[in-house]
């Protein structure tokens, strides 16, 4: 159980560090990186809910930790795995609503066509 909890909470260091470094990144115009940006808070929340994972499974008997630090990471996955669905689905949203190109239809075969 000792080294489920220290593999937990270095986990939570990795995650909570990534997503205030990518908080930290001037916003970017590229899509990718606007994703990796917005899910930034919900990588310090599963960081939190990884701390907390290990801190309790080192603090309490072996079957409690074990059963609260299996919760703990399903939730911590379940809250990035959330926020980057949210993200990207923002994103593909706008994308989607954004013209595209010179024709501003998206119709590029329209364009192409009527030049010739």
């Amino acid at each position: 159980m000792f080294i489920a909890a220290v593999l937990c909470l270095c986990a939570a260091v990795v995650t909570g560090a990534i997503g205030a470094w990518m908080l930290t990144r001037p916003p970017a115009g590229d899509a990718v990186r606007e994703v990796l940006r917005s899910v930034a808070p919900t990588q310090l929340a599963a960081a939190a809910m990884l701390a907390a994972g290990g801190a309790v499974a080192l603090a309490v008997d072996s079957g409690t930790g074990l059963v609260l630090l299996v919760i703990c990471v399903l939730g911590a996955l379940g809250t990035v795995g959330a926020g980057c669905w949210q993200s990207a689905k923002s994103v593909a949203t706008r994308e989607a609503a954004a013209p595209a190109g010179a024709c501003g239809g998206g119709a590029c075969a329209t364009c192409t066509l009527s030049c010739s």
